[in-house]
């Protein structure tokens, strides 16, 4: 099992800028993928970024550009740098983790696949106008 925990959420105004977090813990071993998703009120929830086991990163067109996906791997944290906030980015965020070591489940979204076997609780953005 992996337990996530994020981190980091707030209101800020459009332009700013939010880092989130996402520590994991309960996973020792090498192969995981992790990503970002978020859901606002009344939508389906939607990939934003994810980090593959190898290191590499894939970003939703709505985002890419603007948000950064990085993982400290000494720390077991993801995070998600988001600049140029805009008001379409209100949501809840949640943090996602998977690996084959748990047959991996990949949810897909906007022509994308994440991994997520395991979720977090989520952590609120809101960006006002």
């Amino acid at each position: 099992q992996v337990q996530l925990a994020e981190s980091g959420g707030g209101s800020v105004q459009a332009g700013g800028s939010l880092r989130l977090s996402c520590s994991t813990s309960g996973y020792t071993g090498t192969s995981i993928c992790m990503a970002w998703f978020r859901q606002a009120p009344g939508k389906e929830r939607e990939g934003v970024a994810g980090f593959g086991s190898d290191g590499s990163t894939t970003y939703a067109n709505s985002v890419k550009g603007r948000f950064t996906i990085s993982k400290d791997n000494a720390k077991n944290t993801l995070y998600l740098e988001m600049s140029s906030l805009k008001p379409e980015d209100t949501a809840m965020y949640y943090c996602a983790a998977g690996s084959r070591d748990f047959g991996l489940k990949t949810v897909c979204t906007g022509g994308l696949c994440y991994c997520a076997n395991f979720w977090g609780q989520g952590t609120q953005v809101t960006v006002s106008p």
